[in-house]
């Protein structure tokens, strides 16, 4: 399973009516946190499949889901569960302690 890129028009569909939680990481291509998080959301995403849907949302070409849910500093990543946010979490991290964060919030 790959991560897969959402446009805000496939939000609704793609996270809040999913049926597995979903984490949204909210990123730009200029951000280099953002850029040295991407290999974890990855390795997670194969690792965590069925389990975990792994998205991502470049702000500036979908900037509508960033501002509905406050994103100020990217990147941040958002768990998701039944179409509520569980858990959120502000700047990138490791794949041990990133697993063990959507873990612990699902």
């Amino acid at each position: 399973m790959s991560v897969h890129a959402i446009k805000d028009n496939e939000f609704t569909t793609e996270v809040l009516e999913s049926d597995l939680p979903v984490l949204v990481d909210f990123w730009a291509e200029w951000c280099g946190p953002c850029q040295a998080f991407a290999p974890v959301m990855s390795t997670l995403s194969d690792e965590m499949d069925g389990v975990v849907k792994m998205t991502k949302v470049n702000i500036e070409e979908s900037p509508e889901s960033p501002t509905k849910y406050g994103v100020r500093s990217i990147p941040t990543l958002m768990l998701f569960k039944g179409g509520e946010i569980v858990a959120q979490h502000v700047g990138a991290m490791g794949k041990e302690d990133c697993k063990k964060w959507i873990e612990s919030s699902i």
